[in-house]
């Protein structure tokens, strides 16, 4: 029996993150409107410090016209921090005051009046503006500017901070996700530990401890429950199985110790004799099964055996019954492949898959066994080019009892692979049937002994 190993939290890391996902883009989605919000408010503000300066320079222009709007632009331009532009232009393009000397290129005046409808922005270098330019009457060119530098700082300083909290949020995530998966599949590795021990046929396993106040605590408790349930009802059909055959075993050899002293029935008795030793050996082969399934997983009384050397001994011992009935027989049997046993059992399911084949074979079949070393396994494979099984029995085909109809003609109780089943169970060995388009082929995996340097 081998150890069980925890299984990989790919679904349960999966699903942490895609959590961690969809926070992150609702989180994304947020900072992304909150973005919006604090741009726009910015961009509101400049231009409220837009209209402010247009409407100033419009009382001014009311009064005294150009004169009066040229004093106060110098009287501005001599106080200027950088943050704003104000120029003010002839009809020949040479400045009659402001902040700079020449216009900027690209930008053409559009309307007239001092309004801030329609303004527009403009770059200059790595600095953006926010400007409205018009052309007074008289063709005096206008203009006014604001600065967006601290607007664009502020939003680059927000962009910063909004990438340094999201990739917070990503690194926090994933650690909360990888702590959940962790957690949760520590419970569920608790669970299938479980199920990897009953599966190798220890009914009385359970989880130790007392059980947690939640869904998984829940869970364990149903599982101890059904396992109860399936111990008793196994415990039941052995003690069935075993008391019938027991208490008829036991009249049937009464009764052929008795046919012995008949006398010039001679033929009568052979095949009375002949039926009672049949079913008996029936009730042999499922005291047989009861006990191999009794002992499933517990490992006691297994021994280290050799098992190619009792491949080859049973297959000695079967050769040359195939061979009187015309079958071509091969056996590829690697050596020392040493597996924790019990001898008798291993040659009795040796021995009742070569039966089998010799028994349902025609002349001219061929029989094979091998044997060969696997990374942690030995793989024992027994194949025929007989009839095989038929398609619809080869779900049941280990059920006790089981035969095809074809073969009701044959002698045999339909117990063989059941006790195959029992026995492989008995050793933590795993039993399959590979597809094969004729024949039968049954495959074993024996865990094989590890041996210290």
């Amino acid at each position: 029996m081998t150890a069980a190993k925890p299984i990989a939290a790919r679904a349960t890391l999966r699903l942490a993150a895609a959590m961690a996902l969809a926070v992150t883009l609702l989180s994304l989605g947020a900072m992304a409107l909150q973005y919006r919000l604090v741009e726009s408010r910015l961009m509101a503000a400049q231009s409220s410090l837009l209209a402010a300066d247009l409407n100033g320079l419009a009382a001014l222009y009311d009064q005294r016209r150009i004169i009066a709007l040229r004093q106060a632009i110098d009287y501005r331009a001599s106080a200027a921090t950088g943050e704003e532009i104000l120029l003010l232009m002839d009809r020949n393009g040479q400045m009659l005051a402001g902040t700079r000397q020449d216009w900027p290129a690209n930008l053409a005046p559009a309307g007239e009046g001092f309004t801030s409808d329609n303004a527009v922005t403009f770059s200059e270098g790595k600095t953006r503006w926010l400007a409205v330019a018009r052309e007074l009457p008289g063709g005096f060119p206008l203009l006014v500017a604001r600065s967006l530098a601290p607007v664009d700082d502020t939003l680059a300083a927000l962009r910063r901070g909004m990438l340094g909290l999201l990739g917070a949020l990503l690194v926090a995530g994933g650690l909360v996700g990888w702590l959940a998966a962790r957690s949760v599949m520590a419970r569920i590795n608790r669970i299938n530990a479980l199920a990897d021990r009953v599966a190798d046929g220890q009914l009385d396993a359970r989880l130790p401890g007392d059980r947690s106040d939640d869904e998984f605590g829940l869970l364990e408790t149903h599982v101890h429950a059904m396992l109860d349930r399936i111990q008793n009802l196994n415990r039941a059909t052995h003690r069935l199985s075993d008391t019938i055959a027991h208490e008829l075993r036991t009249p049937l050899n009464r009764m052929l110790q008795k046919l012995g002293k008949i006398e010039g029935q001679d033929d009568l008795t052979a095949d009375l004799k002949a039926e009672m030793r049949q079913a008996i050996r029936m009730f042999d082969s499922l005291l047989d099964i009861s006990r191999a399934e009794a002992d499933q997983g517990t490992g006691g009384g297994l021994v280290p055996v050799d098992l190619s050397t009792v491949a080859q001994e049973v297959w000695e011992l079967y050769e040359p019954l195939a061979e009187d009935k015309g079958l071509l027989t091969e056996a590829r049997i690697s050596p020392d492949l040493q597996i924790l046993g019990d001898r008798n059992l291993i040659a009795q399911v040796l021995s009742n898959l070569i039966d089998n084949s010799i028994k349902y074979c025609a002349p001219g079949d061929r029989l094979s066994l091998d044997l060969v070393p696997e990374a942690e396994r030995a793989l024992m494979r027994v194949s025929d080019t007989g009839p095989g099984l038929p398609a619809d029995l080869k779900a049941e085909a280990f059920d006790r009892f089981t035969r095809a109809e074809r073969d009701r003609g044959i002698k045999g109780h339909g117990l063989g692979l059941a006790l195959v089943r029992a026995i492989a169970a008995r050793h933590g060995a795993r039993l399959t049937l590979p597809d094969t388009p004729s024949g039968f082929v049954l495959e074993i995996r024996w865990p094989r002994l590890q041996q210290s340097d």
